[in-house]
């Protein structure tokens, strides 16, 4: 009896514990398909250079806070991308399809400012 109560509470825990392990596999490609084909920055570029400013983090910021105006104005999103080595020189734009960051900015992604965790 009490070798039949144990397997059926492994096999409950099995069961149980399966769910979290696909879920986390799910995540993981979430986050590679995110890095993969998709722009690390925004619309806005930085005002100083005229283009989009990497801010790199340590590897360990998963997420980051965005802050807005009005109801709602507060958003915790993940940090996708990852800065890699080695780097591959200049990206090639000169600025261009930019917007510059407004005179009164209402979201804190119009900086032009965008987080890439590092490689270290």
């Amino acid at each position: 009896m009490k070798t039949l109560l144990l397997c059926s509470l492994a096999v409950l825990g099995l069961m149980l514990g399966s769910p979290a392990r696909s879920a986390s596999a799910l995540d993981q490609y979430h986050y590679y398909y995110q890095a993969r084909y998709l722009p690390w920055h925004g619309a806005y570029a930085d005002e100083t250079y005229g283009v989009p400013l990497a801010l790199v983090v340590p590897p360990t910021c998963a997420f980051q806070t965005q802050m807005a105006w009005g109801v709602g104005g507060h958003r915790v999103v993940p940090i996708y991308h990852q800065f890699a080595r080695p780097y591959p020189g200049s990206p090639g734009y000169v600025g261009a399809g930019f917007l510059p960051t407004p005179a009164w900015p209402s979201d804190t992604t119009q900086f032009g400012v965008y987080y890439i965790r590092g490689p270290w």
